[in-house]
């Protein structure tokens, strides 16, 4: 078995933190080094991830999470959120290729011209929609990373995402896609029923 087959079903959602656990900048430092390899779409890099670790603040975030117990014994309570208008730095984000001569300036004003006009003719949804779908890219990878430096996460949708926005002063362009606690894990029930492949998986039509 692969180490990356045995992380993959190490990393469970933890229910029940030790209480007290620091997590240090230098440690979630290391993590979100590794998240910034994670994909999106042209490489626009939706994600911000608002790690709220100040007692006082973390009890607002309880609070907004409806007081799951999770999140105060969690060491941290990350906001992962997404960014409706990243489409907007795409100069910005190619301007390192078209300095290399990776592109030419005419493959970087096409790529700066496209990606504004594909987000702009689809809309505010699809631009809530992309926010999400690529924070939540994002999100999966920090779980396994987490796992893999030995911390233990619960992804969770549980919460009011205006309470959060109002009490951490998230800028209205951010969705809040979930909320991820991070810990470590005091004790672990077994794995809920997983579905065999045959029941969701589909080859060619449906």
């Amino acid at each position: 078995m692969s180490d990356f087959t045995t992380l993959l079903k190490a990393r469970r959602s933890a229910n029940n933190f030790i209480p007290g656990v620091e997590i240090l900048d230098k440690e979630l430092e290391e993590l979100f080094q590794l998240v910034k390899f994670a994909p999106s779409a042209f490489n626009l890099q939706h994600t911000h991830y608002l790690v709220v670790r100040d007692p006082e603040l973390k009890n607002k975030v309880y609070e907004a999470a409806n007081q799951q117990y999770k999140v105060k014994t969690a060491s941290a309570a990350i906001v992962v959120l997404g960014n409706k208008d990243a489409y907007k730095e795409v100069a910005a984000i190619n301007e390192g290729l078209l300095q290399l001569g990776v592109m030419s300036k005419q493959e970087y004003d096409m790529t700066v011209e496209s990606v504004l006009g594909f987000y702009e003719e689809r809309g505010e949804t699809f631009k809530q929609e992309e926010a999400i779908r690529n924070a939540s890219l994002s999100a999966m990878l920090f779980m396994l990373a987490a796992k893999d430096k030995g911390w233990d996460t619960c992804p969770m949708i549980g919460f009011d995402p205006e309470a959060l926005r109002r009490e951490l002063h998230i800028p209205d362009n951010y969705v809040p896609a979930m909320l991820i606690t991070i810990g470590k894990e005091a004790s672990q029930r077994p794995r809920g029923y997983r579905k065999p492949t045959g029941e969701f998986v589909s080859y060619n039509t449906f």
